[in-house]
């Protein structure tokens, strides 16, 4: 019965991972939750198989996991959808696009 417990924790595992790759906050929570479950996963199967290593990596990984649930930022805000006080200015030229010499220019004589 146990050793069938590695199937589901990988599953949550690669599930928890794809989630908190996500821009959305609520997504990347849910991953780190399920980071927290795969964890404890893991550990139940690898005291079963005498794991003693793969058990002392999950709680490292419980560790960071933890962090990331409490430290998980804000979503982004794309600029388009940014207020117009943090919006680049109608005409504005980017400084490091102008300071970048052109390749139509003539070549010296």
């Amino acid at each position: 019965m146990l050793d069938s417990v590695q199937w589901p924790a990988m599953v949550v595992t690669l599930l928890a991972a794809w989630l908190v790759a996500s821009k959305l906050r609520t997504r990347r929570s849910w991953g780190f939750g399920l980071f927290i479950v795969s964890n404890a996963l893991w550990i139940v199967w690898a005291w079963h198989t005498s794991s003693y290593a793969l058990i002392v990596l999950q709680i490292g990984l419980f560790v960071t996991n933890v962090r990331g649930v409490r430290t998980n930022p804000a979503d982004e805000m794309p600029l388009s959808h940014a207020p117009s006080s943090l919006a680049p200015a109608h005409g504005a030229v980017d400084s490091s696009v102008a300071a970048q010499p052109s390749s139509t220019a003539e070549p010296a004589a």
